[in-house]
């Protein structure tokens, strides 16, 4: 089969056309388009969308082709946002496996319920982070000096062969959750795997550079508030500071691993994020940044453009806010302020 591959914004939509399989964008779930972000979604992952409904490929890619190797099979270009990660990647690999076999085998399954685990960053924190194929992955990834363009295509063809590797020892029945002895014997895991264990380094510095919050957000149960040390982080030279901040036990005041990290990337985009461990979310923090983003915009003649996603689906239900895709005008500050505001917050140590 003929495959290219078509990389986009987060939160570009798309209908269904031939030739083409959209993977976690589109903002819809349809044969064609398969994506978890939107509201009507299930709360799975695209991954694990896949192996729930393999008729979303199937009834839209040659179906009755599914299954003889595909070798006659008309072109097909796979379209997923840019800087694809662990659930695009897995989900590109599982449609193709798919198209191959023309059905879902239980190693497809196993990697289908990781990459949920992956994408609602629900791995448990105890887990060793060096054995994980999550963190090995990033590690393969980080630290590319490359343009945007090139650095897709790696991810792409460097998590496409991660996959099928992940995908032959889950065949074996070995476990792929935390597992140093997965990577043994092969030197680029191997050197990946020193690199996760080296990246805590980085994240003590991001620690010293960043600012220490101390916060009450509001609980699941919609009846309660729950206390919880924040961290603010521009520009972290760790590619796994969301994992060390939530297992960090010394440096949070309740010595319990830091609940809600908002990062920093560049001079346009924020990411704030909470625990699920916690049973809390950020509603109604996406509503108090879109007012104060309209202002801003407003006051400097910017045209109005889309909203911050407030993961607004049965997949994250409220756990996680990003910027606007066309970047956002407000500064730290005004992004702290608003934090500080919805979460009755302080800072309890700047750095």
């Amino acid at each position: 089969m003929d495959i290219s591959f078509k990389f986009v914004n987060y939160g570009a939509r798309f209908e269904p056309a031939p030739g083409t399989i959209v993977l976690d964008v589109g903002m819809k779930t349809v044969p064609g388009v398969i994506d978890h972000h939107h509201p009507d979604a299930e709360p799975e992952c695209t991954t694990s969308l896949i192996v729930k409904h393999p008729r979303l490929v199937l009834d839209h890619v040659r179906p009755s082709k599914a299954g003889t190797g595909g070798a006659d099979a008309p072109p097909l270009t796979f379209i997923t946002h840019r800087l694809p990660d662990f659930d695009a990647l897995a989900s590109i690999f599982l449609t193709l496996k798919l198209l191959e076999t023309g059905r879902v085998d239980p190693a497809m399954e196993r990697i289908a319920a990781y990459a949920k685990m992956v994408d609602s960053a629900a791995l448990p924190n105890s887990l060793d982070l060096a054995a994980t194929p999550y963190a090995v992955l990033r590690a393969l990834f980080s630290g590319s000096k490359k343009s945007e363009d090139e650095i897709n295509r790696q991810r792409t063809d460097e998590g496409l062969r991660f996959m099928r590797f992940l995908y032959a020892r889950a065949a074996e029945g070995d476990d792929i959750i935390e597992n140093r002895k997965l990577f043994a014997g092969i030197d680029r895991y191997e050197r990946a795997v020193h690199k996760v264990e080296g990246d805590y380094s980085s994240y003590l510095a991001d620690l010293d550079r960043g600012r220490i919050l101390r916060l009450r957000l509001p609980a699941v149960d919609g009846r309660s508030v729950v206390d919880v040390d924040g961290l603010a982080v521009a520009n972290p030279r760790s590619f796994l500071l969301k994992e060390w901040a939530r297992r960090d036990r010394e440096h949070p005041s309740l010595g319990r691993g830091f609940g809600l990290l908002m990062t920093k990337f560049g001079e346009g985009r924020f990411i704030l994020g909470v625990d699920p461990d916690r049973g809390i979310h950020l509603k109604g923090l996406g509503s108090r940044l879109n007012l104060k983003e309209l202002e801003k915009r407003t006051a400097a003649g910017r045209p109005a453009g889309p909203p911050w996603y407030e993961g607004d689906n049965a997949f994250f239900e409220y756990r996680i806010i990003d910027s606007p895709q066309d970047g956002t005008s407000l500064t730290t500050a005004d992004v702290l302020e608003s934090l500080l505001a919805f979460g009755d917050a302080r800072i309890i140590e700047p750095r």
